[in-house]
């Protein structure tokens, strides 16, 4: 299996070593600093505003590279959390090894290492994104045995100048080709530069959204992750989403992950799947159809849908996406291969082994070795999530889901099989819990399952305080209501977080 993950693999480091990101050590590190004759190392962490930071080391000798490879660096925790005070406010942050990455924007040589942060005495950080995530995974991996993977659905619009030949239509992009797709070599690029960066990528496409506003067009594309234990899942979400506002810097476009850009047009969301696995294998489907334990799982998210948009949809405009009739949730829900349902069952290629050889009868190899595919997608989150609180919370979700008597119950009550937006559907939808509309009920509904994501000391009691108070900031009760027909007021706040 280690040389499958090897073999082909575009990491440069990988290739150099012949060994997966896992086994890297410092010495690793060390001797492809001196191969590959690397002039700087970046240090980088996530903050609380979920940003991806950066502290610039230049390599001047051997003796000081392996110092910073084994201590790290002190940082100001104050400048980076909201809720650390500026009287005791060092932090360290230290490398972890596995992530390390040649930048592919420097101009010099340089190798980029996600740090995890501790404190003074040193510990983890609890309060700090990437540790919070770890917390969860280990703690639903130490009560229940399974392993959380997950992966996002990257949705984007990109700025460029309108294009007269081969224009595509409003709202009909969906997985066009070039020429009427015309960011497709944009999105190769992209996908090319996340594979040599260590990420694990599924595909990409063009989406459904095209606008045209005078000179200037929008498209909407897409980069698709795949599962891995959600700590790593993170990681590589924030490497993405750097990576896509990088290489659209370097070529003069504005790029934007907002969740919504115009009053009906569809809005870019950040779909999250997940899975549950023991021992490599999913156990999200038992006899050609979906396990218990994924019911359960999927009752955990029912359960804290409402809470869960806290970490997911984080600005006012998430809620001007979360809107009928756009492919976005407004009600908690469930259903299989629905688009109007916040938690998606999809299609998984159970029952079809000849597909392939149908289409192929030369090669009667089938598709039996490959782990079954089966995920649950939330498609509440949006580009302004907090990616490592959002894992984690549904982590948490998720061990709910799987300890509580009811959560097959509620998850039982809770399908639909319709599209609950139709109007002949409008008695189902009634009967369905709703979103929050606002950042503000939001953090109302975090406040009221605070003690469940607190159990087990994953969240700690500052880090709810204060997205809850953040949340509250925003003053946007009851927004949609106040903006409804005002397109000069929806434009300038969408300007106010096209960079969420």
């Amino acid at each position: 299996m280690e040389e499958a993950r090897v073999a082909l693999n575009p990491h440069k480091i990988v290739q150099y070593l012949n060994k997966p990101p896992e086994e890297f050590t410092k010495a690793d590190l060390i001797k492809f600093v001196e191969v590959a004759g690397i002039q700087m190392v970046n240090f980088r962490y996530v903050a609380g505003d979920a940003r991806l930071k950066t502290l610039n080391l230049v390599v001047t000798c051997k003796a000081d590279l392996d110092r910073v490879l084994s201590t790290g660096e002190r940082v100001d925790g104050s400048s980076l959390f909201p809720y650390i005070d500026a009287s005791s406010s060092d932090l360290y942050v230290i490398p972890r090894y596995k992530t390390a990455f040649v930048n592919p924007f420097s101009e010099v040589p340089t190798l980029d290492i996600l740090c995890s942060y501790y404190t003074r005495e040193g510990a983890r950080l609890p309060s700090s994104p990437e540790n919070i995530v770890q917390k969860a995974q280990d703690t639903l991996q130490a009560q229940t045995g399974l392993i959380l993977e997950g992966m996002g659905e990257l949705e984007y619009y990109i700025f460029h100048e309108k294009q007269p030949l081969y224009p595509m239509s409003a709202q009909r992009g969906y997985h066009e080709s070039a020429p009427f797709s015309k960011m497709e070599k944009f999105r190769g690029e992209a996908i090319r530069i996340m594979a040599q960066c260590g990420l694990r990528i599924k595909y990409a496409h063009s989406e459904v959204g095209s606008i045209c506003v005078d000179d200037v067009e929008m498209a909407q594309d897409e980069v698709e992750l795949l599962p891995t234990p959600i700590a790593d899942a993170a990681d590589q979400t924030v490497i993405a989403k750097w990576i896509l506002r990088m290489l659209a810097y370097k070529y003069g476009y504005t790029l934007t992950f907002a969740p919504k850009l115009l009053v009906g047009h569809a809005g870019s969301g950040l779909h999250v799947h997940t899975r549950l696995v023991n021992g490599g294998k999913s156990i999200m489907v038992e006899d050609g159809k979906l396990s218990d334990t994924a019911k359960k799982v999927i009752g955990g998210y029912m359960r804290m849908a409402r809470s869960l948009t806290a970490f997911g949809n984080t600005v006012p405009t998430s809620y001007l996406r979360l809107v009928p009739h756009q492919e976005a949730p407004t009600n908690v829900c469930w259903g299989d291969r629905n688009r109007s349902v916040l938690v998606r069952v999809p299609l998984a290629w159970l029952n079809v082994e000849d597909m392939i050889k149908d289409a192929n009868p030369q090669d009667q190899d089938g598709l039996s070795k490959f782990i079954k595919g089966q995920t649950v997608e939330l498609r509440s989150p949006d580009g302004s999530a907090n990616i490592h609180l959002l894992l984690a919370g549904m982590a948490v979700a998720a061990q709910y889901g799987l300890q509580s008597p009811d959560s097959l119950k509620l998850a039982n009550d809770l399908y639909v099989d319709v599209n609950i937006f139709d109007d002949q559907h409008k008695a189902v939808q009634a009967k369905l819990p709703q979103l929050p509309a606002s950042c503000w009920e939001s953090a109302d509904c975090l406040v009221k399952d605070r003690e469940i994501y607190q159990k087990d000391g994953v969240f700690t009691p500052a880090v709810i305080d204060g997205i809850a108070e953040g949340l509250k900031k925003y003053d946007d009760k009851d927004l949609s209501e106040r903006l409804y027909g005002k397109e000069d007021e929806i434009r300038k706040l969408v300007e106010q977080y096209l960079h969420c």
